[in-house]
């Protein structure tokens, strides 16, 4: 019987990577006991736990999925598509929240359609550059690729949902990166993406994103007004020291001082409480995860496969940088997640999900037929 058990988990869980969804598990919970740290009642940490269990079964059903079907430039096409209804649907039916209009409400809990966006951006760019990339040296393809990175961002952006937004430039740049861009061509998107900025602070950034941006470049100008937020995150996590205050000691973010402990500062709040030794095993964490997901993008059957979980990869690096980044004062405060850390069940959703196509996708890396790696050169 014992045989016979063994044979079985390793004939439908073989796939599954262990130090993958373990990783990703050991932070999810490391974010639950930073927000049951503050209270016998805690209803964030009561809506993560239920958000936990579906991301972990969404994780196991997507593992078992084949997503060769990603292929087909009419199924992406149609993706895109609902992303962008849903997208336009948010300005009318969704509720504005602490100024976004970014979210649906069913009830007790909130889907975010921008965090869905990122994962169709991916797939649509793995396939776009799938295609191409022997023509990438062609600034078309580029331009064309950042139009509909473009129709995304701004769509977000108008939520108004500035980290959101960044996330998908970001997930933009990076896969036109590691599909081969040429140095003038950089050059090129370095410039536009300048020009692009100056135009943002012009004609689009509210004044509280001003604010926050100016904020950075003079942290102690405002630390009851604009800076407060980042002032005192960076008090938590100096506060740390080594070993940490303790769990439920973190006295920033237990009496209040340390705003969206849940959210936006979690990783400050989990700081304080473990200090340098506990941040050291975060990052460990985290970048075990990183390193299961390259590895899987090495071993992709085609180049769909590859260019998804690397462009997985960079949505999570991105978003790991902007969060620790303004936590510790180095980058301006834009309300960006820590990746399966901070409270949020659309971005937890999203992330196992990612990872369990990730999964998907290994079940056939080594078995692919050459005729399944040439249809998807003629879009097929």
């Amino acid at each position: 019987m014992g045989n016979l058990s063994r044979n079985i988990l390793q004939r439908y869980f073989g796939h599954i990577d262990i130090l993958l969804l373990g990783s990703a598990v050991l932070i999810t919970l490391a974010g639950l006991v930073t927000m049951q740290a503050y209270g016998d009642a805690n209803s964030f940490f009561e809506k993560q736990v239920i958000w936990l269990s579906i991301s972990v079964a969404v994780f196991f059903v997507c593992s078992f999925i084949d997503f060769r079907f990603l292929r087909r430039t009419n199924i992406v096409t149609i993706l895109f598509g609902i992303t962008v209804l849903l997208l336009l649907l948010v300005f009318v039916f969704g509720d504005v929240v602490k100024g976004a209009q970014s979210r649906f409400n069913f009830g007790g809990f909130a889907v975010q359609p921008a965090e869905y966006a990122k994962l169709v951006i991916i797939a649509l760019l793995a396939k776009y550059f799938t295609r191409r990339h022997i023509e990438i040296a062609h600034i078309r393809h580029i331009l064309l690729s950042g139009v509909y990175a473009l129709i995304i961002f701004l769509l977000i952006l108008l939520q108004p949902d500035f980290g959101s937004a960044i996330m998908i430039a970001f997930v933009w740049f990076g896969m036109v990166l590691v599909s081969g861009i040429s140095k003038k061509h950089l050059l090129a998107v370095f410039i536009g993406g300048t020009l692009a900025i100056a135009g943002m602070w012009m004609f689009v950034f509210a004044d509280y994103q001003k604010d926050r941006i100016l904020t950075f470049l003079n942290p102690l100008a405002d630390v009851r007004g604009a800076g407060y937020n980042a002032y005192q995150s960076t008090i938590a996590v100096g506060s740390g020291q080594f070993l940490g205050k303790g769990i439920g000691y973190g006295t920033q973010s237990k009496l209040q001082f340390l705003p969206e402990y849940e959210t936006d500062f979690i990783f400050a709040s989990f700081a304080e409480e473990w200090g340098f030794v506990g941040v050291v095993f975060l990052f460990m964490l985290f970048g075990i995860l990183l390193w299961r997901i390259l590895m899987h993008a090495t071993l992709g059957a085609t180049n769909f496969e590859t260019l998804f979980a690397l462009g997985v990869a960079i949505l999570f690096i991105s978003h790991f940088t902007v969060h620790i980044g303004m936590n510790i004062g180095l980058l301006p405060v834009t309300g960006v997640t820590l990746p399966f850390m901070s409270y949020g069940g659309s971005h937890l959703l999203i992330e196992f999900a990612a990872l369990g196509m990730i999964m998907g996708m290994s079940r056939y890396s080594r078995t692919v037929h050459r005729d399944d790696a040439q249809r998807e050169f003629i879009g097929v």
